[in-house]
């Protein structure tokens, strides 16, 4: 609870009951790409009540401060992970909407090199594949 109280802070966000239960679980989840319906399906298991308005309010919250990301990934709604200074690229699942990271060292040098061919610096990129099963 500290440490969510410390995030907040530092995030410039006054510390409240909803935004430390909202941030726990998005630092304690198995899964670390949740949508809000998610954040609030796991409150209500876990015995907290939060609305599912607050849920978004928060969240919302949260990416404007820099403490989450969101992702819109074709075929699927929002979801959010934790902000942190590891980069990372990712694959979604076309039939389960399942979203797994990954990171490769050889894509991220290709990616600066083809932006190089080209005359630019890469100075950001997001990278998702869409996949599904091999049968």
């Amino acid at each position: 609870m500290v440490q969510e109280n410390h995030e907040l802070r530092k995030a410039g966000l006054k510390v409240t009951l909803p935004r430390v239960k909202i941030l726990n679980m998005l630092e304690n989840a198995d899964e670390h790409h949740m949508s809000a319906e998610d954040v609030y399906k796991a409150l209500l298991d876990a015995g907290e009540d939060v609305g599912l308005a607050t849920v978004y309010r928060v969240l919302t919250q949260f990416e404007s401060a820099g403490l989450v990301l969101r992702h819109n990934f074709e075929g699927g709604h929002a979801v959010f992970e934790l902000a942190t200074d590891d980069h990372h690229d990712h694959m979604v699942c076309a039939q389960s909407g399942k979203v797994i990271e990954f990171c490769d060292p050889v894509i991220e040098r290709r990616q600066h090199e083809i932006a190089e061919e080209h005359g630019f610096e890469l100075i950001d990129h997001s990278l998702t594949l869409y996949v599904k099963p091999k049968k």
